[in-house]
């Protein structure tokens, strides 16, 4: 046995397979982790295949053996079953040819719309742009969401947290932003598109479904590519997930395109990839996950990048999701990914469920880049809303514990109730830029003041209709200059003090 074990390794090795030996290793094939002798040149995260027609890919590189996290179900492969290399690492489709598709965590397409017509194959787990093909982040990425263009701005290649309990509406702030871009993709204007990735990890199927039949009712999923890796497939393929949309995504990105991309969520992904570590014996660290789970997060959110113009200027705007557990903010995923992040918007189940929605806590969710996007135009009108609504929050909570207040006091009081009810919003009904500027400069400057606060979304809904049908040029001047002149500012003052007299 001593002198034929070592000569069957050499001559796999020669012909490039390698074979499971039952009797080498007590636990070779357990929950989805396969342990194969007898090859000594395989790469990381290199794919295989064995004989049953199932894929792995070689996460473990140990003395003697290879451990391989498998695609597929681990009940199909049996002990002593030749593995085959495949000399590739994990790669996927790439170019215009996957927009409107439904793929799976390497790229197939599983939406029965036949097969994906690929310009070419990009490795998933690519190095991030280094330090000089980069610039800072100018252009505005516009959610269509007043609460966030308004207050925490997100600029085009800009990496911006969307964080929160479950169901407090993170997924819909993430779909709001993406049906808000068919305003630009509708256009010729390649400068403007946006083209956007959403990636689902260890979501449920009819979640999915309901998302892509969202995204097709509202003629988004022409610009859009969403992969899946739902709750039921193996954890190796949540895993892998985040880092094939991020390849899809790049390639917009590197060819001059501007291209978004929605991770959610990366929670799972985490769990997904402790799972794997813990089964390949990997030495736990805080709360069981690896040492390196802050690398993980950290190697796929800085491919997020608006490039130089030497490098085609493209950008890759990431909106990753992480879910909290009872608000606490403070555990270890949560602290990794807003420490690489650019900023966090803040999703509070309390506002969610007062119907604030969409829940964002204003006072917690900030921009640390998107200030220098935002269309000056709302950074004329909204820069006192952030400061009205601290004051609003602190008289709030003060005015609890006494009824005697004065009257600047009860003043911030109805102005705060009123801006709150402004900054709501209806799922699926994002609003462009110069129809956010004119109801946010009405709120900030006290025109709502005297208007009962139930009529405020009956009035925001008339006032915007009423400007798209008397005062057409003042939109059209905010759309195409992006800023408030002088006279831009005094045309509309009169076209508010007009419509709120006859409101």
């Amino acid at each position: 046995m001593s002198l034929v074990l070592p000569m069957a390794c050499q001559i796999a090795r020669i012909k490039g397979v390698f074979t499971i030996f039952p009797k080498l290793f007590t636990n070779q094939i357990s929950d989805g982790i396969a342990r194969v002798f007898g090859l000594n040149n395989c790469q990381a995260e290199e794919l295989v295949e064995f004989a049953s027609g199932v894929k792995g890919m070689a996460l473990n590189l140990e003395p003697g053996q290879v451990g391989i996290v498998l695609f597929g179900s681990d009940r199909e492969v049996k002990e002593g079953e030749i593995v085959k290399r495949t000399g590739k690492i994990v790669d996927v489709p790439i170019g215009p040819g996957m927009l409107g598709r439904v793929v799976d965590a390497l790229g197939n397409p599983i939406d029965g719309k036949g097969p994906i017509e690929a310009t070419g194959y990009a490795i998933a787990q690519l190095k991030a742009p280094g330090i000089l093909p980069r610039r800072s982040v100018y252009e505005p990425m516009q959610t269509g969401l007043k609460a966030v263009d308004a207050l925490v701005p997100i600029g085009r290649g800009q990496r911006e947290l969307i964080i929160g309990d479950r169901q407090t509406g993170k997924t819909a702030v993430a779909l709001d932003t993406i049906l808000n871009q068919k305003r630009w993709n509708d256009g010729n204007d390649e400068s403007k598109k946006l083209y956007c990735v959403y990636v689902a990890v260890g979501q449920k199927r009819s979640t999915v479904a309901q998302l892509v039949q969202a995204l097709e009712q509202n003629d988004a999923m022409k610009y859009s590519i969403v992969v899946a890796a739902t709750a039921s497939e193996a954890a190796p393929l949540q895993y892998l997930a985040p880092f094939t949309a991020c390849a899809i995504a790049e390639w917009f990105r590197d060819n001059g395109k501007h291209a978004l991309i929605v991770y959610d969520d990366l929670s799972k992904q985490a769990v997904a990839y402790r799972q794997l570590s813990l089964l390949l014996r990997r030495p736990p660290g805080r709360e069981a996950y690896p040492g390196d789970v802050f690398y993980l997060h950290s190697r796929l959110l800085e491919r997020a990048a608006k490039m130089s113009d030497a490098h085609g200027g493209g950008s890759l705007t990431a909106l990753p999701v992480i879910e909290t557990q009872g608000g606490d903010v403070s555990a270890y995923i949560p602290t990794n990914v807003i420490s690489i992040t650019d900023g966090q918007i803040f999703l509070e189940a309390e506002l969610f469920y007062k119907g604030i929605r969409p829940a964002i806590n204003v006072g917690l969710s900030v921009s640390r880049v998107g200030s220098a996007a935002q269309v000056k135009a709302m950074k004329q009108v909204a820069g006192s809303l952030k400061l009205f609504l601290a004051q609003y929050r602190e008289v709030a909570a003060f005015s609890q514990f006494g009824s005697d207040l004065d009257a600047s006091t009860k003043q911030t009081l109805s102005r705060g109730e009123r801006l709150t009810q402004l900054l709501k919003q209806k799922q699926y009904s994002p609003l462009a830029s110069e129809e956010q500027v004119p109801v946010i400069y009405a709120g900030v400057n006290g025109y709502l003041d005297n208007i009962p606060i139930e009529r405020i979304p009956e009035f925001e809904e008339q006032f915007v209709a009423y400007l798209k049908a008397n005062e057409g040029d003042i939109l059209e001047a905010i759309r195409t200059k992006g800023e408030l002149s002088s006279d831009l500012l005094d045309k509309l003052k009169s076209a508010t003090e007009t419509f709120v007299a006859t409101f």
